[in-house]
């Protein structure tokens, strides 16, 4: 083999802004060398029957089968359970019994946080049971809990208005408006300790979501470590807004609060993998497919994330099954702790930072909903997103496949923010919200002709990446064609 150096210009691959903010290839522009894009085109044939096998012949139907039997053997996998640990084991045995390669286990210390017992009650002006969950890492309340009176607010602005005497022993509730989980989302983040800064005993905050029937949504929070720790709870969006208003009218209410959470010393659990081995290349350049195996302590965590898991694990199973085998290897990694700020991911990370440059090619995740797929997100430099809008155009019978570059993160986000190619499904989870990190998560939600889709666009798109003749460019342009 002769190797031959191509070099592309900045200019390599045009983008489009479109109207929804995300960045679209446009592949017109996209000039790769004449041998690299004969050499994705031949794949067509391999790509059109990993479909096959998976959405129509003997694999259909598999991977929601196995996500159903997991889901109900295992319940919600809190990291620092025996749920999440059982579940780890049974995912170490399956995947040793369907033949997969170097299958183990990477420890991780990680945090161990326990929810306990806990209500909410309006005492004043009426009675009132308010439904609530404790957010993750949050501290408890005293055993005879918290009796306060309110103060409710939209907003942080809204809260800066307030001075510390008026604060002062209250019990604040945030409803801020939804305008998307990231920016609503530093509500569930920050509250605590915004309030607590100006003395307040707890605080109560709109549920995460676009919609509500009554249902309180879960998360973690942050501590700022300057600043004292208060118990902090979602409550239903109906509820929040309830308070607002009444506020708003001059209505004085009182809330009783008792939690029994509390933040126990770090454990130890796991992450999983098991791997479809390259014939060329086996500990570099590796392919990574992944999502993550903990969940919150409500519904079973099918959505958020064991679809992910399982579509990952088993595209490489079915891979393996039809005898394909590429080049490099392709890694299903089943973080742990994500829900605990990427803990399980993180000790990973650092483990493998010695030689990640070499190890690691493109990592994939699936951690936004497991629903009908509509296309890839990606992120990396221009000449990896032209390979890859090449490689996309193999995917085909989707009614709107998009390929575009959009939000990739979550667990691969901080090998992505450092030049690694990523890739995460895009799909439509227009009511993903609806249901994250409440007991609504389970595999209800969950279609079995959805995840074959996935699972054979998780598979096909893996492979043709791990078969490749090159490597995707990572943070640099230049790269080496056979």
């Amino acid at each position: 083999m002769v190797w031959v150096k191509v070099v592309f210009a900045i200019a390599l691959c045009g983008v489009l802004f479109t109207a929804n903010g995300l960045v679209t290839a446009d592949q017109g522009d996209c000039e790769l060398p004449p041998k690299l894009a004969e050499e994705i085109a031949q794949y067509q044939p391999i790509v059109d029957s990993i479909f096959q096998h998976i959405v129509s012949g003997e694999y259909a139907g598999k991977t929601w089968q196995s996500l159903l039997e997991f889901t109900d053997r295992f319940g919600p996998r809190l990291t620092g359970t025996k749920q999440l640990e059982d579940a780890i084991d049974y995912a170490v045995q399956e995947m040793i019994e369907e033949g997969l390669d170097n299958v183990h286990t990477e420890e991780a210390i990680v945090s161990h946080w326990q929810r306990g017992r806990e209500w909410a009650v309006l005492v004043e002006p009426f009675q009132k049971n308010l439904p609530m969950l404790g957010l993750g890492k949050s501290v408890g309340t005293p055993p005879d809990g918290i009796t306060a009176e309110v103060i409710a607010v939209e907003s942080f602005e809204e809260f800066e208005t307030f001075t510390a005497d008026q604060v002062k022993g209250k019990i604040v509730v945030f409803a801020p408006a939804w305008t998307g989980y990231g920016a609503t989302g530093r509500y569930r983040y920050e509250s605590a300790s915004i309030a607590a800064k100006k003395g307040a005993a707890a605080v109560l905050l709109r549920s995460m979501t676009p919609f509500s029937i009554g249902t309180p949504h879960t998360g973690t929070l942050r501590y700022d470590p300057d600043v004292h720790r208060i118990p902090a709870a979602a409550i239903t969006v109906e509820d929040a807004m309830l308070l607002l208003r009444k506020f708003r009218r001059g209505d004085k209410m009182v809330i009783q609060l008792n939690m029994d959470a509390i933040n126990l010393e770090p454990t130890v659990s796991r992450n999983t993998i098991g791997e479809l081995e390259g014939h060329t290349f086996k500990n570099t350049s590796v392919v990574v497919v992944s999502g993550h195996m903990d969940s919150w302590d409500v519904g079973t965590g099918a959505s958020d994330d064991a679809g992910g898991v399982f579509v990952s694990w088993k595209a490489i199973t079915f891979l393996k099954a039809m005898g394909l085998r590429p080049r490099r290897t392709i890694r299903a990694i089943y973080w742990t702790a994500e829900e605990q700020y990427l803990e399980g991911a993180s000790v990973y990370e650092r483990e493998h930072a010695e030689d990640e440059k070499e190890e690691f090619n493109v990592f994939f995740e699936s951690d936004s909903g497991t629903f009908e797929p509509t296309g890839l997100d990606f992120s990396g430099n221009r000449a990896a997103q032209c390979i890859f809008a090449e490689v996309a155009k193999l995917m085909t019978g989707y009614d709107d496949f998009t390929f575009t570059e959009g939000s990739v993160s979550s667990d691969i986000g901080n090998w992505v923010s450092r030049g690694f190619p990523g890739v995460s499904l895009r799909n439509r989870n227009e009511n993903y919200f609806w249901y994250h990190h409440t007991e609504g998560d389970t595999i209800e939600l969950e279609d079995p002709v959805a995840l074959d889709k996935i699972t054979a666009l998780w598979a096909a798109t893996a492979y043709v990446i791990a078969d490749l003749s090159v490597d995707i460019p990572k943070n640099v342009i230049d790269y080496s064609y056979v």
